[in-house]
């Protein structure tokens, strides 16, 4: 779920879409029509993805859906939550910036860009950064829930991933960061925006931090592949746990086949193991034939473009990285963080596990003044970490070639 659209009173328009809902098919080309695309990234910095709130707006007034102009006011998800808790509107900085309709020069909403598209800048709320104390706790809030008394409510950073970030301990101008869980989010934090041709070349995006920094990164689709070969293994009445698709990797031969895992054929297939093993026939690999080459080649297949992320990340920034630290529910899984050690030949430090939590935690403690800053905060998170070193195989830089073949190419697979 991506936003809510609200009427003059303050009621919700409908139900939130998922931002995976096909209304979006081809959108980013229809909005090409109106804002190139070079234009775009100049102006807000985001990443092209079909998920974006943009195209998901856009989507809504090219087919002229009633509820767009019916709307008062364009809620956010964890603005919802807020206004549903404060009875306040706003926008918090963190997740407002990832819309695609965040001016990143001006820092505030890109009303131009807006026009242009014949979205109604009415929408737009007003911007508050992380860390702002909206109010206190409705009255039928605390009793719904049985608080005895109200309490503060803190807009803390409300994008997950800006949380995560917060939380990653020793982050540095040496160090990239994953925050890995459905999705891989690879990056770097940063003082100011990159917005450079290059960048919007290779799809980067910046995004809004803790303390006035940017989140540069790319979104990889992350352990959404596995998720859904797993689902539909249940389907199937092969329930596995966690652990028991990681031994069954470990017991699949190595580096078999790969995949790029963010083709669109694997956005939303249904069929994931069955999209997986024909990409690879496809692209003129071995098929996955068991449930344990599809999780080794999911795994590596992620290991491998990471590495493919980081190498650019050293591209645009200028910068060596010499460790990569990976926080959320990945960091959890031993073998997904050894191939990565591996394949980027860096070192790995996993955890904290739930890096979004203790950040929006942080960021609230930093607020109420119980922390001095965010960097107090991440040095209290240093514990509970666990590293990877990569080991010396030179299968996986031959892998690398032909993965990155994969990624640069162009089209859809015959």
């Amino acid at each position: 779920m991506d936003f809510a659209l609200l009427d003059g009173t303050g009621e919700m328009l409908g139900n939130p879409y998922h931002y995976r809902d096909r209304r979006t098919e081809g959108i980013s080309e229809y909005v090409d029509g109106y804002v190139s695309p070079q234009r775009l990234y100049e102006k807000t910095g985001i990443q092209r993805l079909p998920i974006n709130t943009l195209y998901q707006l856009v989507s809504m007034r090219k087919a002229d859906d009633p509820r767009l102009n019916a709307a008062a006011t364009l809620v956010l998800i964890p603005d919802l939550l807020h206004y549903w808790m404060t009875g306040r509107i706003v926008a918090e900085y963190t997740n407002a910036t990832t819309t695609q309709f965040y001016d990143a020069h001006a820092q505030r909403w890109a009303v131009d860009v807006f026009e242009e598209l014949h979205l109604p800048p009415r929408i737009l709320p007003p911007i508050v950064a992380p860390g702002t104390i909206l109010g206190e706790l409705l009255p039928e809030v605390c009793s719904d829930v049985g608080l005895p008394r109200s309490v503060p409510v803190i807009a803390s950073a409300s994008h997950d991933t800006a949380s995560a970030v917060a939380a990653v301990p020793g982050l540095d101008e040496r160090s990239a960061y994953i925050s890995s869980g459905t999705w891989s989010l690879v990056g770097v934090e940063k003082p100011q925006p990159i917005l450079s041709d290059r960048a919007r070349e290779l799809n980067f995006t910046n995004e809004g931090g803790v303390e006035g920094t940017i989140r540069f990164l790319k979104n990889v689709a992350g352990f959404w592949l596995l998720q859904e070969c797993r689902r539909h293994w249940q389907h199937e009445g092969r329930s596995y746990t966690w652990p028991e698709l990681v031994t069954l990797a470990e017991q699949a031969a190595p580096l078999r086949s790969v995949v790029d895992p963010d083709r669109p054929e694997f956005v939303n297939p249904g069929n994931m193991p069955a999209a997986i093993r024909e990409y690879c026939r496809r692209s003129g690999q071995p098929e996955p034939d068991s449930d344990g080459e599809v999780v080794r080649c999911c795994l590596e297949s992620l290991a491998l473009k990471h590495r493919w992320v980081v190498a650019a990340l050293e591209e645009l920034t200028d910068r060596r990285l010499d460790t990569i630290r990976i926080v959320g529910g990945g960091s959890q899984n031993h073998l997904f963080c050894q191939l990565t050690a591996d394949a980027c030949h860096r070192t790995v430090v996993a955890g904290p596990v739930e890096a979004t939590a203790l950040g929006n935690i942080l960021v609230q403690a930093v607020a109420s003044g119980h922390l001095p800053d965010i960097a107090s905060g991440r040095q209290a998170a240093s514990e509970a970490q666990e590293v990877f070193e990569p080991r010396d195989s030179g299968d996986w830089d031959a892998a690398f070639v032909g993965f990155d073949e994969l990624v640069q190419a162009t089209g859809k697979l015959e």
